[in-house]
């Protein structure tokens, strides 16, 4: 059970929905949602921690580390699922290899146009 959360909380943090530095649920909270037991949740935790993926911050809660080590395989296995999915819509749509390569091109420029201004406003 505990690896199926390990595997869960990656997962959450490899796609974003848990950034960087955002406190992620208690141990009592996270095992009272889930119905499971809170020493199955403290051992998810403790390995992720020790995994560099969550950092415990004594009196303050339990975050997503500034940098998680989530290892390159799972966010590459992420954007193959998300790219595979777009695939398939496009195919859907009608749309040839010609036409999903250049709205991707499309999509890599509006990442970076937004990125350089993200940079400069900060």
């Amino acid at each position: 059970m505990y690896l199926q959360i390990m595997e869960q909380i990656r997962h959450l943090v490899a796609v974003g929905d848990w950034a960087r530095g955002q406190e992620i649920p208690s141990i009592r909270a996270l095992a009272a949602e889930l119905r499971i037991s809170v020493i199955t949740i403290r051992r998810a935790y403790q390995e992720l921690e020790d995994e560099g993926v969550i950092v415990t911050q004594q009196g303050r809660g339990t975050f997503v580390a500034d940098r998680p080590t989530l290892g390159p395989d799972l966010r590459v296995q992420e954007l193959d699922a998300h790219l595979r999915a777009a695939a398939e819509l496009g195919q859907r749509l009608g749309l040839d290899a010609a036409a999903m390569d250049a709205r991707l091109h499309e999509a890599r420029r509006q990442v970076r146009r937004d990125s350089s201004s993200d940079q400069r406003r900060t």
